[in-house]
């Protein structure tokens, strides 16, 4: 999927030789304070496939996932300030064009808080789009244009 895709190695602005093992996000973490309730937006909103792990979920997306720290969740290794719900900042790519990105957010009811504005992400230059979620951590939608 290039959503998950990293950028090959002549493209990226990182010295080769750091690149090698190649390094990719496999997942990070999140903290929600009502599982069905961030079920359902990540899911309907953000797309992502719910699945169950132990007594909470994970958010994943082709091969990135967010892991989800919440109500029964005890987790064996934090970091040394644990995040909590509403402070994460995370951007997702939108493979089509923002104004579709917009109005798949009005659609759902969640409003767009800035944007579209001119960004830069993993691809480089883009345009961004950012909302919250039910906890209000921050999430942007970010596109690239067409090669």
């Amino acid at each position: 999927m290039p959503e998950t895709q990293t950028l090959p190695v002549q493209t990226a602005d990182a010295p080769a030789a750091s690149l090698s093992p190649a390094i990719h996000l496999d997942h990070c973490v999140i903290h929600v304070s009502d599982w069905a309730r961030s079920n359902a937006f990540y899911r309907d909103v953000v797309g992502a496939e719910i699945v169950a792990r132990g007594d909470g979920f994970a958010y994943r997306f082709g091969g990135v996932q967010l892991n989800c720290h919440g109500p029964g969740v005890h987790p064996k290794m934090v970091a040394a300030q644990p995040v909590m719900p509403g402070n994460s900042d995370l951007c997702f790519r939108w493979s089509g064009a923002i104004e579709e990105a917009i109005a798949h957010l009005e659609t759902r009811g969640v409003p767009v808080e800035l944007g579209p504005v001119d960004t830069f992400g993993a691809a480089g230059a883009g345009v961004s789009v950012y909302f919250r979620d039910p906890d209000g951590s921050l999430l942007e939608f970010i596109t690239y244009p067409a090669a």
